[in-house]
């Protein structure tokens, strides 16, 4: 078989990423110095990414990726980032089965332990589990509240930085190539930005994507600066400045992690109600944040996704606001209310996935919202996942204009976005991603009740739902074993490690990753 993709383009380009990924990793080095805490966690994975990300380097000269080549760099970039992301955790010992570091059972491992191997495999997919969450901004944890209180700032805050990485790291690929890769309807960011061409708003990529940095840096640079003006004022006395970087970092990411082991609810209402617009900003549509920034404040009113993104937020946050006033278990009051059902209605819809409370405990009404909302997402070129609205709205005007046609047979109507006709192709290359999304997403609930009934614990059917929702489309919390003060530790070791694949699938939309099975991808 002769191999036509330049696959050693796509992983030269793969080292080139991994090598820079040695900068972040500086600074919980720094943190851990400053603190006294161990440090080798950081050196080994600063010296793994550097000697993994030069040899790679050096199998290609080639800086132009085709559309293949580009497919293949995005799926393995994701990969071996999350890879070199999960070495501070495994050497730092987070893991769901032994509260013991590795460093001895590595060194039994060698001497020939199978007791030892099954626990060194549990460590690594479970420091996997948590490198891929925080990479694809998922947020779903294997920690537990105990794991939070003994861990040091230095790895607590890689859980933050990984996570606002893979916040400008999707921004950058998504706007960047996937636009130009026609990847699952991406390419409508172009209809509704009115640009002529959104992979280049500026005349390179290189351009684009510091003119993205410029806006997520501003974006995370006013969060911690609006949280940690909440601690200055009294306002929130855990608010210190650490923690108001941390947050900051997974807010505009709509990631969630959160060194709280009671995620946002840990902080006065103040910071909740203060943590809400970021998580709006970060769900937004980048280049839609470019033109308000360079002053085109019409442009908003122009968008019909931004309109149906908002109208269905305040949609879900009115119901499920309802819902929490009408239960009368529930006394807390019209503010706490209001508070809780917006808060967490906005971080699921955007798939940052904090919790101000245990939504777990709410009626069943309410939680069934929060599931449906898990399946909406923010808008396209956002640090968001999930379907997004963009291909929600595509899909409701082609309904619309489907039974329009049915009435009227011989009508000739586009599918429309504000002035601009939206191709039949993409029409069909978005209804096509809804499925196989929702497709992945059923297999996924399947294994994982076959794998519990398998191995233990029971797990529920809507458990398992909420739990895939929640992993595949990359959101967070779920309800049951997997709820928002709890993690996936319960889940068995093979459960585990599906949804490490699923996460990474989910996060890139797909297509880069299935592509990869089709032997004409490799051979025509």
């Amino acid at each position: 078989m002769r191999i036509r993709v330049d696959w050693r383009s796509s992983c030269s380009l793969t080292g080139t990423v991994l090598k820079w990924l040695s900068i972040p990793l500086t600074l919980p080095l720094a943190i851990g110095v400053y603190e006294g805490a161990d440090v080798f966690p950081f050196f080994g994975a600063i010296l793994v990414t550097i000697l993994l990300g030069v040899a790679l380097e050096q199998l290609s000269d080639e800086r132009d990726l085709r559309q293949r080549e580009a497919f293949l760099m995005v799926a393995l970039t994701w990969l071996g980032v999350a890879l070199v992301g999960a070495i501070p955790f495994f050497l730092t010992g987070i893991n769901a089965s032994t509260e013991s570091a590795f460093y001895n059972p590595i060194f039994d491992l060698i001497a020939g332990d199978v007791a030892t191997l099954v626990i060194v495999l549990s460590a690594f997919v479970d420091s996997l589990f948590e490198s891929m969450s925080g990479l694809t901004t998922t947020g779903a944890t294997i920690m537990s509240g105990w794991d939070f209180e003994n861990q040091s700032r230095a790895i607590l805050f890689w859980r933050q930085l990984i996570q606002w990485l893979g916040g400008l790291g999707i921004l950058i690929v998504a706007i960047g190539l996937l636009s130009n890769l026609m990847v699952g309807g991406a390419q409508l960011m172009e209809t509704e930005t009115q640009t002529q061409n959104v992979t280049k708003l500026t005349p390179e990529i290189e351009r684009t994507a510091r003119l993205i940095w410029g806006l997520y840096v501003g974006l995370t640079l006013a969060a911690a600066g609006t949280f940690y003006a909440l601690h200055l004022l009294g306002l929130a006395p855990n608010m210190d400045l650490f923690n108001a970087v941390s947050h900051a970092l997974t807010s505009v990411s709509t990631a969630g992690f959160s060194p709280e082991g009671e995620s946002v609810g840990a902080f006065s209402p103040s910071v909740q109600w203060a943590v809400i617009p970021f998580m709006l900003f970060g769900a937004t549509n980048f280049v839609l944040l470019y033109y308000i920034a360079q002053g085109d404040l019409e442009r908003p009113y122009r968008s019909e996704e931004l309109r149906f993104y908002v109208g269905t937020i305040v949609v879900f946050a009115t119901i499920v606001c309802l819902v929490l006033l009408l239960d009368s278990e529930l006394e807390q009051g019209l503010e706490p209310t209001l508070r809780h059902g917006l808060f967490n209605v906005i971080s699921i819809m955007t798939t940052t996935g904090y919790a101000s409370t245990n939504f777990d405990l709410w009626t069943p009404a309410a939680t069934y919202i929060l599931f449906l909302g898990m399946f909406v997402g923010g808008m396209a070129g956002s640090t968001t996942c999930s379907i997004k609205a963009i291909r929600w709205l595509v899909i409701f005007k082609s309904l619309s204009r489907n039974l329009f046609v049915s009435v009227h047979p011989q009508a000739v109507r586009p599918v429309r976005l504000g002035e601009s006709v939206i191709d039949e192709e993409t029409v069909t290359d978005i209804f096509s991603y809804v499925l196989l999304a929702f497709l992945l997403f059923f297999l996924l609930t399947i294994f994982v009740i076959v794998d519990g009934a398998r191995a233990g614990p029971a797990i529920t059917q809507f458990e398992a739902l909420g739990a895939s929702a929640s992993i595949f489309f990359n959101i967070g919390p779920a309800f049951g074993i997997a709820g928002p003060l709890e993690n996936y530790a319960a889940f068995p070791l093979s459960t585990r490690a599906v949804m490490v694949i699923m996460m990474w699938i989910g996060r890139i939309e797909i297509l880069p990753v299935l592509v990869l099975l089709l032997p004409a991808y490799w051979q025509s």
